[in-house]
């Protein structure tokens, strides 16, 4: 059973920086794609970062370029994503997922099939 677990996440001022990891244990197949996502309270969960292994893809929502930076080390099976200059808008719950079937970036839930428990974020002063 793959299991995607989430860290890193807690409470930072605006302006300040986490670095959330995803720890993959199980199966780990040869071409995948990890993905983090995001939920605020009353708000859709959304598309946040993405990297394929497979085509060496990635995907980094609008909301958090130039500030958010996702990288992996392959011998860790543990994906990171850097958040810097944080806003009280990236006030939210991250999730980290996992799609094997397909392997490439998708901004969409549907594309990944394993998802973790979540880690939160506030920024807040």
């Amino acid at each position: 059973q793959v299991r995607p677990v989430e860290s890193g996440g807690g409470l930072v001022q605006p302006g300040g920086s986490l670095r959330l990891s995803c720890s993959i244990s199980g199966f780990i197949r040869t071409s995948y794609a990890i993905g983090w996502f995001r939920q605020a309270p009353g708000k859709e969960r959304e598309g946040v970062s993405c990297i394929s292994n497979k085509d060496g893809g990635t995907y980094t929502a609008d909301s958090v370029k130039g500030r958010f930076t996702i990288s992996r080390d392959y011998a860790k099976n543990t994906v990171y994503l850097q958040m810097n200059n944080l806003r009280p808008e990236d006030t939210a719950v991250y999730y980290c997922t996992v799609d094997f079937a397909r392997g490439y970036c998708s901004d969409q839930q549907s594309a990944f099939e394993y998802w973790g428990q979540g880690t939160q974020v506030t920024v807040s002063s």
